[in-house]
């Protein structure tokens, strides 16, 4: 009688586990496809570098009034600005304190920068001097809420898209990215640059040129998740992450944060155009600013965004030893 007993509860055990196992294959919304895209080795890009905590010395800006600053946004006046949580977009005052703006709405303002004629852009985008907007649709099978979801998929649906205002119309300039983040064209608009979040690398798709049309790797083996990416004010494209803030000019000599590792926290370094990078600034004990997902350089200060602080961090470059800021290793 007990065996008997024993003998249906394992069967009824085994009947829920399979109902289960079931409902989750047919209901659940992730679907995976393939192994995740591997992390670049320690030995790669910024891990090269020592770590150091010259980012300790930065300014807090706004702090306890700001929530989730992600980006931010300087003016030709030096007026500073920011996206939060809430929708709106935020200028600091002369005094230090904050106000509301512009409201956009939404979930959040993933992403501000200036385009190339001084307008404000939201969300990953970059205008050209024709007026095609270049933006990124970073995931085709999520939402905003569900967006970590992708990276537990690895479908690799995020895109590229443009919007030409003479026809009113959106189309895709390519496809099959690994969650596509920022976007950006550098000052003669040859190409346009995309990062891929989830590869670890920016692609640059050429608009002139023999080239056009073509796409190809801009930076690759990066050592975290590129993020936003703008034009900066004095011409260099920057981009930035949660796990890897970075910054590139036309001629390497410009500074952008770069990298999140368990031994050097986050990191800003200089990157050059062609995707070397150059010299870094670190908080490698992460006590004043984390998980860095923009930078912005203008007229010497660095202002840092980032989604898990309530400010934004500001350092001028005038303040870093010059001999440390310069540290590339042979």
């Amino acid at each position: 009688m007990a065996q008997r007993l024993l003998d249906a509860a394992g069967a009824a055990a085994l009947a829920v586990a399979v109902s289960l196992a079931v409902h989750v294959a047919i209901h659940c919304p992730v679907q995976p496809v393939g192994p995740p895209p591997t992390r670049p080795p320690a030995a790669s890009a910024a891990a090269r570098f020592p770590p150091n905590n010259l980012l300790q010395n930065l300014e807090k800006l706004g702090e306890g009034q700001l929530n989730a600053p992600e980006d931010v946004y300087v003016d030709a006046g030096g007026e500073v600005y920011t996206g939060t949580r809430d929708g709106w977009v935020r200028r600091m005052r002369g005094n230090g304190s904050w106000e509301r703006w512009g409201l956009v709405g939404g979930l959040g303002l993933l992403g501000i920068a200036p385009s190339a004629d001084g307008a404000m852009l939201v969300c990953d985008a970059d205008k050209a001097s024709d007026g095609t907007v270049y933006f990124s649709d970073a995931s085709t099978r999520f939402n905003f809420d569900n967006w970590f979801q992708d990276f537990l998929e690895y479908r690799f649906t995020g895109r590229l898209l443009k919007y030409d205002p003479r026809t009113g119309k959106a189309s895709v300039v390519l496809d099959g990215l690994g969650f596509a983040n920022g976007v950006a064209l550098p000052p003669d608009e040859a190409f346009v640059v995309v990062c891929e979040t989830m590869k670890f690398r920016c692609l640059r798709v050429w608009l002139k040129g023999e080239k056009a049309g073509e796409a190809e790797i801009f930076v690759d083996n990066l050592p975290g998740n590129p993020d936003n990416i703008r034009l900066g004010s004095d011409g260099e494209v920057s981009m930035a992450g949660p796990d890897l803030p970075l910054e590139l000019d036309q001629e390497g000599h410009r500074f952008v944060p770069i990298a999140h590792r368990e031994d050097q926290g986050d990191l800003v370094a200089q990157v050059s155009l062609n995707g070397e990078i150059m010299r870094v600034l670190g908080d490698s004990e992460g006590k004043m600013i984390d998980h860095f997902t923009s930078v912005t350089e203008f007229n010497g200060d660095l202002f840092l965004g980032s989604l898990a602080t309530n400010f934004i961090g500001k350092i001028s470059l005038a303040k870093v030893p010059h001999e440390q800021e310069y540290a590339v290793p042979s």
